[in-house]
């Protein structure tokens, strides 16, 4: 049974920094790209990086590029998003979501099979 779970997200003062982590079982972590979302309330899903180990690809979007690094430990099967500088804009639900076709064009959460229950980040000024 294919399953993402993210770390608990957290408050944090603007400026701050704070890791998600997203573990991941029932699939061949190396075959999938582990991509992140959020969703800030009324408004839409946003795909924010994705990663793709076998095309040695990374994608960001402008809104955190700069900022924010997705990375894999593959021992772990275990996705993170390292998140600096951060803003109160940055306030959402995170979601870690896999695709076993890699990292796409733009990062629209319809390509994606499998997501996780996700985790509010919350950053304070």
């Amino acid at each position: 049974e294919v399953s993402l779970v993210e770390s608990e997200g957290g408050l944090v003062q603007a400026g701050g920094s704070l890791r998600l982590s997203c573990a991941t079982s029932g699939f061949v972590f190396d075959d999938y790209a582990i991509a992140w979302f959020r969703q800030a309330p009324g408004k839409d899903r946003e795909g924010i990086s994705c990663i793709y180990i076998r095309e040695g690809r990374t994608l960001y979007a402008d809104s955190v590029r700069g900022r924010f690094t997705t990375s894999n430990d593959n021992a772990k099967n275990t996705n993170y998003l390292q998140m600096n500088s951060l803003k109160p804009e940055d306030t959402a639900v995170y979601y870690c979501a896999a695709d076993p076709l890699g990292c796409h064009q733009r990062i629209e959460e319809y390509e994606y099979d499998y997501w996780g229950q996700g985790t509010q980040v919350t950053v304070s000024l």
